[in-house]
């Protein structure tokens, strides 16, 4: 049986209710402002009611919120089904800081926890992260993030309530219904209520992060996120870790994000002893990838036909992000990351795992790499489809992609073949 395929086109919205509820709120705009609001104020009104609590602990969220609800307006060309995912979006994450400050304040030995040596895999998208942090994960003494903590992070769950917590089938459910909204997303990154999550979405608590230009073409707030301090956001991520584990201890977290590679700065003034690990790949495939992926999550909420504004965009986004960090490496000292290259990750998984243990002093357990062999024996190869991606969408070719991040590939000795 041959294996689906899925481009970014694939995710044009099918669904007959939300396409008329699309072409209702266009008609409706033509006399008045387009519903549902995405002021400021709408938003952090439902986050209020969502939370049963008012106290936002600080009021870093607003900028960035009035920042990203301007340039939703301006330049993303929502639809009403847009607005309102959008709307939801941030109000669910505004909720769930709300819901952080009201546990810590009610249990204040949580901001006693130490996030000790936490191991943070950095690297672009789509070059290796997700398959690296689940190997790391499966390690007994650590422990990644999963999508479901990321989505409900208050209550902690205990260690005896966590595999039967029902917030566990809610996100499930959550997800189910995203897959069915958009298929392609399924072959194009993992999803999973109890699967390891970026940690880019408890920054999402103060507004500033990447995740959310995913959902939106929005230059104007990515140009504001590339100058922000970024202090209050690690701030937030702190205290959802923190949170998490005053309930099921760990001996390390094995975090994993983009976002980091855009503030190394940050990232070490919050976790200076973190051990840190920066995923490479050739940035065509990255760039085309991410272009791709990009415009299939943001093409069930826009009215816009064109790809290439949005994979410009995050080709930008990627460039932004390697000069920043390649200028952070030349001033930190040696050995502040370890390098790992996809093709290497890819061919032997098991060997580039036990190499960063030898790097960071330690030795991978043999339970450990039970654990990982198991893992990588079962894993499905194109379970829910393939997704395939061609530069010339974007109106681009691999040799002027190889050209224009000439200056990474040669400094980190990456490879780049030639592509079909």
């Amino acid at each position: 049986m041959s294996t689906v395929e899925y481009t970014w086109r694939d995710s044009e919205l099918r669904s007959p209710p939300l396409r008329a509820l699309n072409w209702t709120g266009a008609q409706l705009a033509r006399f008045g402002p387009e519903l549902p609001s995405l002021s400021p104020s709408s938003v952090t009104a439902a986050a209020i009611k969502l939370a049963g609590s008012d106290d936002f602990g600080g009021d870093s969220y607003q900028e960035p919120l009035e920042v990203y609800l301007r340039a939703c307006e301006v330049e993303a060309q929502l639809t009403t089904f847009g607005r309102l995912l959008v709307s939801k979006m941030l109000a669910r994450a505004l909720a769930n800081r709300l819901a952080l400050q009201d546990w810590s304040k009610k249990h204040p030995e949580v901001r006693e926890g130490r996030i000790e040596r936490p191991w943070i895999i950095v690297g672009l998208p789509r070059t290796g992260t997700s398959l690296l942090s689940i190997l790391l994960g499966l390690d007994p003494v650590a422990r990644p993030l999963l999508q479901w903590e990321a989505a409900h992070p208050v209550p902690p769950a205990t260690l005896e309530e966590a595999a039967e917590d029902p917030r566990v089938a809610r996100t499930a459910k959550d997800l189910d219904g995203l897959m069915k909204l958009n298929p392609p997303l399924k072959a194009m990154h993992p999803f999973g209520a109890t699967v390891a999550e970026e940690c880019v979405a408890i920054f999402m608590y103060d507004v500033r992060a990447l995740a959310l230009e995913t959902q939106a073409h929005v230059p104007s707030y990515a140009r504001w996120l590339e100058k922000a301090d970024m202090t209050s956001a690690y701030d937030e991520h702190r205290l959802a870790l923190q949170t998490l584990q005053s309930r099921q201890p760990t001996e390390r977290w094995i975090l994993k994000t983009p976002n980091h590679l855009w503030n190394l700065d940050a990232m070490l003034a919050a976790y200076p002893d973190a051990r840190v690990i920066w995923t490479h790949r050739d940035p065509g495939p990255v760039v085309t990838s991410l272009a791709s992926l990009a415009n299939a999550g943001q093409r069930v909420l826009t009215s816009r036909k064109d790809p290439r504004p949005t994979a410009e965009e995050w080709k930008r986004k990627c460039g932004f992000a390697l000069r920043s960090a390649m200028a952070f490496d030349e001033r930190a000292e040696d050995g502040w990351c370890q390098h790992i290259h996809y093709e290497a990750l890819i061919a032997d998984p098991v060997g580039v795992v036990r190499e960063l243990y030898s790097g960071f002093g330690e030795e991978v357990g043999s339970l450990h790499t039970r654990r990982m062999r198991a893992f990588l024996a079962d894993r499905p190869q194109d379970l829910f489809g393939r997704h395939r991606y061609d530069p010339a969408d974007f109106g681009w070719t691999y040799p002027e992609l190889a050209v224009e991040f000439e200056d990474y590939t040669k400094r980190y000795h990456i490879e780049t073949p030639s592509h079909p």
